[in-house]
């Protein structure tokens, strides 16, 4: 017996479901029948896929690793048969426009542009945190477009047959825990802040890191680092009072959590969109900035923090009219 997309499948509802019997259901398949198939897929991968007892069906750990590529490859598999499906049933090559973003808060208003431009179109996203991949993805032609972002002095590199387009270049703000002492104050000076633990994400490819230590290199010091998190575990970090962090100035604040302007403006982040010269977004590629620009400006005016720095500030950042 050969490894079959089917057999990834049972592997997945199996491991969703928490039990054989739960999955059979799902499946539409007996339980009987369902642990012979997978006895099989187990002999046929050379060893058990879940260990079977009243806590239910828990993978083991060579289950572990067929769940993570099984999760990898079936999206792909399905993305193939349903643009297949379409084409067949249209005759031609169906008009998917794939969309990337980094964390920012330009997606929202890049959909619904690209959505009005080139109508007709069946728009898809997915995220990535560093713009690397995705800047790739741009060039190889994986995406039509994307959401990205780099640091003064550590530009995104230029790729052939891929246009770049800043949007704006906007102040990095302090995220403190709702109870520091700064966050009763206008703005954090980041002289205060280096004495404390901080929180940072993964040192990645889009070198935000390398920027930011370059910066503190001109205090004369680094700031102690000892929990390495993103979204929604730096958030809860810096909730609980543990540590301090860094953030896009568009950052939403939620509860136990205070945004601040950074005494000086010491660090930027620039915002910038990305797209095939040869691809559906191009002929719109001005005007899908224009507008994303004009959806960013109204994402400014909700942020209080920024609101009040934008105040002091009239003249930044500049934004596409």
């Amino acid at each position: 017996m050969d490894l079959e997309v089917r057999h990834l499948r049972v592997i997945c509802a199996i491991a969703e479901a928490g039990s054989l019997t739960r999955a059979a259901a799902s499946l539409c398949m007996t339980q009987p029948g369902l642990s012979a198939q997978l006895r099989r897929i187990e002999a046929l991968l050379g060893g058990p896929i879940f260990d079977r007892g009243q806590a239910g069906a828990v993978p083991t750990v060579l289950g572990e690793l067929v769940l993570t590529r099984a999760r990898a490859i079936l999206p792909g598999i399905d993305d193939l048969l349903a643009d297949t499906a379409r084409a067949a049933r249209c005759g031609t090559a169906p008009g998917r426009v794939r969309l990337g973003s980094v964390g920012a808060p330009l997606l929202a208003d890049l959909i619904v542009a690209t959505r009005e431009l080139v109508p007709g179109s069946e728009v898809t996203t997915r995220c990535q945190y560093s713009p690397s991949p995705l800047l790739d993805d741009l060039a190889a032609g994986r995406l039509e477009a994307a959401v990205l972002g780099d640091n003064p002095g550590h530009e995104l590199p230029p790729r052939e047959g891929v246009v770049l387009r800043p949007v704006v270049t906007e102040p990095v703000f302090a995220l403190l825990p709702s109870t520091h002492p700064l966050a009763d104050h206008e703005e954090a000076n980041l002289t205060d802040l280096i004495e404390e633990d901080w929180a940072m994400p993964h040192p990645d490819s889009d070198r935000t890191r390398e920027y930011w230590a370059s910066v503190f290199s001109l205090m004369g010091r680094q700031p102690c680092t000892p929990y390495e998190a993103e979204g929604r575990q730096l958030i809860d970090i810096i909730r609980a009072g543990l540590a301090v962090s860094l953030c896009q100035a568009t950052f939403i604040e939620v509860p136990g959590v205070t945004v601040r302007p950074l005494a000086g403006d010491p660090l930027w982040y620039r915002h910038v969109l990305g797209w095939r010269r040869d691809g559906p977004v191009a002929a719109h590629g001005e005007e899908i900035v224009r507008r994303v620009a004009q959806g960013y400006r109204a994402t400014c005016a909700a942020i209080p923090a920024y609101a009040r720095w934008r105040e002091r500030h009239p003249e930044s950042p500049r934004l596409p009219e």
